[in-house]
């Protein structure tokens, strides 16, 4: 038995259109990680700021309390740095590993939109003081180390008063 040309193109458009729907999916759910980052981002940031903020202004009566008060403050504002930065790095891998499937994809679609893009970001220098391009998950990841060290800058503040 013989197939025609029209039988066999048939499975071939619907194995791509099904590849396009998953492509659709992978990159809606990149963004939704990227999203839910940002949502952790402001409230961490939040928290972090209100944190220091009641501890600032509570300093006299913090230094009036006992050594180990102090300790217990800034042992919970590192602590909470600690799972911010920790939760970015699990959102960055989580990321990498979706756009690892996206470009995978890519490698069936005729155009590579997210490869071509980061293949330029990392082949083009970036023109001003930076050499090259600063990933948003690195930069992002020193924010909760600055109030690592607000805390601890407030915990010798509250201990040498």
């Amino acid at each position: 038995m013989t197939t025609s040309p029209e039988e066999g193109v048939r499975p071939e458009l619907s194995r791509r259109a099904e590849v396009i729907e998953l492509y659709k999916l992978a990159v809606e759910m990149a963004d939704r990680v990227s999203a839910r980052r940002g949502t952790a981002n402001a409230f961490f940031l939040s928290v972090q700021t209100a944190f220091i903020g009641l501890v600032g202004f509570g300093f006299p009566k913090l230094a009036e309390s006992p050594w180990w008060a102090a300790v217990a403050v800034a042992l919970a504002g590192v602590t909470l740095s600690a799972t911010w930065w920790l939760q970015l790095r699990s959102y960055r891998d989580l990321n990498t590993a979706k756009f690892q499937g996206i470009n995978k994809i890519e490698e069936r679609l005729p155009v590579k939109i997210f490869a071509d893009e980061w293949e330029a970001l990392r082949r083009d220098p970036v023109v001003g003081w930076r050499k090259r391009y600063a990933e948003l998950g690195t930069s992002e990841r020193v924010v909760p180390l600055v109030f690592v060290v607000a805390h601890l800058l407030l915990l010798v503040g509250t201990l040498t008063a």
